[in-house]
């Protein structure tokens, strides 16, 4: 009896997975995105104001609890509350921003922290993950802000995964869409297994450092 408890204690935990929307038409897929992690791991998602426009809440997983700007004030009171970037950033092994948007973007790069998705990443502990998913007008993407802002988040120990060429929102082909959920979802999930197998930071160890 002894040994089975031991082996159940034992067990790893799934993983934590802090998923963000920011304002890009693309969050219109942010649902299907916390449905593919749902079915792996724990999910909780952050939503800038802007993308609050294209996500139905209706449709999320319904273990997965969906903050928002008005959750980071509405949830500390006094000293001594916790504050909710902080709390979200000590709760999750990963964090993953689909749609980053271009403005959300650049205020990253510029060390900006004017919301919760924002205050998040400002706080946020670099020896864990964090991937980011570009979504937006060809142009932008093209513009040479974009460069640069890219350059300064990939400094910071951010993991780029690039936009596609499709049909635009707007009407235009070219490169900028975000990647499709399926393909986020397996980049990640392949980047956790693999450093857990070569021993790295895994969620067993992350767990007993929380």
């Amino acid at each position: 009896m002894a040994s089975e408890l031991d082996e159940v204690n034992a067990a790893p935990r799934r993983p934590r997975i802090l998923l963000a929307a920011s304002g890009s038409v693309a969050a219109i897929k942010f649902s299907n995105l916390c449905h593919s992690f749902a079915e792996w791991a724990e999910v909780r998602a952050v939503a800038t104001r802007a993308s609050l426009h294209f996500i139905d809440r209706a449709s999320l997983p319904k273990d997965a609890v969906l903050y928002t700007d008005e959750d980071e004030w509405s949830s500390w009171n006094k000293i001594g509350d916790t504050v909710l970037h902080i709390e979200l950033r000590q709760w999750a092994d990963i964090m993953v921003i689909a749609p980053l948007s271009a403005n959300t973007l650049g205020k990253i790069a510029g060390g900006l922290c004017d919301n919760l998705l924002t205050c998040i990443v400002r706080a946020w502990d670099y020896t864990k993950p964090l991937f980011v998913a570009p979504a937006m007008n060809t142009f932008m993407w093209n513009n040479p802000f974009t460069e640069r802002h890219l350059m300064s988040i990939d400094e910071l120990g951010i993991s780029l995964i690039p936009p596609i060429s499709k049909r635009l929102a707007c009407g235009d082909y070219g490169n900028g869409a975000m990647a499709e959920p399926s393909l986020i979802y397996s980049t990640v999930r392949l980047f956790m297994e693999s450093r857990n197998q070569q021993g790295g930071n895994n969620v067993q160890q992350i767990a007993s450092e929380g």
